[in-house]
């Protein structure tokens, strides 16, 4: 059988250059990018799934700045309301110490001057703000909740009663506040009114147990109404959990997708540069051989 030897191989000799030199060039891209795919046209369907996880990130790295804004705040609140606490337990102790009877006139009087200090640092409690807002105005964030008259000593609540809520995930809300009406001034335990009583009852010396009792009720409702923020905080710890576990899974697909396998990519670089300098030494071999003319000179 006759061997069909080409005459003029030049444009298969450029042919090869351009493709091995293309194929070191796609294999230096990968080794910088540490990807496979660097442009729509190298894999156009990994790409468009890339789009939608990087989107997907976005929402919830979005997310993770509610929750971590959310948590701080949430966090104050609580433990503002944990202080409450300690000064609520101090006028129980002092209204039991005030319900003896063996203390004179002049003691009551004493005692009562702490529970109107505490009703005071009651009032500055509630008023608590976090980065320059009130934590206890409802909705009305820009508002101070509370105000004591300085002769009758009654508070009254200038806030809302309004619920403010945030997005933890797609589909996913949380209320991010209680009312100071709710939890102060609540009628099943009033925070305020209580202490106004105990103040009023020692310097009477008339129904001292009772307005103890109140007192005690209003640790109890504000008790009740506090688990709000211990739930709440138990929920923004699952969804951080939930957001940064999704992130680390469309990272891991990502890489899937169009990650680099690197020591494959580096053999890939060697082989096209080996190949490419192949190349250019036929090249250079086809292009020094006599030609005709040389012959006929």
């Amino acid at each position: 059988m006759a061997t069909r030897i080409n005459p003029n191989i030049l444009p298969d000799l450029l042919l090869s250059i351009e493709q091995s030199k293309q194929n070191e060039t796609t294999a230096t891209e990968q080794l910088a990018s540490g990807l496979r795919v660097n442009q729509l046209s190298d894999n156009p369907s990994a790409v468009a799934t890339l789009v939608g996880n990087h989107n997907r990130t976005a929402q919830d790295d979005q997310f993770l700045q509610n929750i971590s804004a959310l948590q701080t705040r949430l966090q104050s609140a609580d433990s503002t309301l944990s202080n409450v606490v300690e000064v609520l337990t101090r006028a129980l102790s002092l209204g039991t110490e005030g319900a003896n009877g063996t203390l004179s006139a002049a003691d009551r009087q004493s005692v009562a001057a702490e529970v109107q200090g505490l009703q005071s640092q009651l009032v500055g409690l509630a008023n608590t703000t976090y980065q320059g807002t009130y934590l206890f105005s409802g909705t009305a964030v820009t508002t101070q909740p509370f105000a004591q008259d300085p002769v009758t000593g009654a508070v009254t609540y200038n806030g809302n009663a309004g619920v403010s809520s945030v997005p933890l995930s797609s589909g996913n809300s949380i209320n991010t506040n209680v009312p100071g009406s709710q939890l102060f001034q609540n009628a099943a335990g009033d925070a305020f009114g209580a202490l106004q009583n105990l103040n009023t009852a020692l310097l009477s010396g008339n129904n001292i147990g009772a307005a103890v009792l109140q007192v005690g009720t209003a640790i109890s409702t504000l008790g009740t109404q506090r688990v709000f923020y211990g739930n709440a905080l138990n929920q923004i710890n699952l969804s951080e959990n939930f957001l940064n576990q999704d992130k680390l899974n469309l990272s891991t697909q990502e890489n899937s997708l169009v990650g680099a396998d690197l020591a494959s990519v580096a053999s890939n670089l060697a082989q096209a540069q080996t190949a490419n300098q192949a190349t250019l030494s036929a090249t250079g071999r086809y292009l020094s051989l006599p030609t005709l003319l040389d012959f006929l000179k």
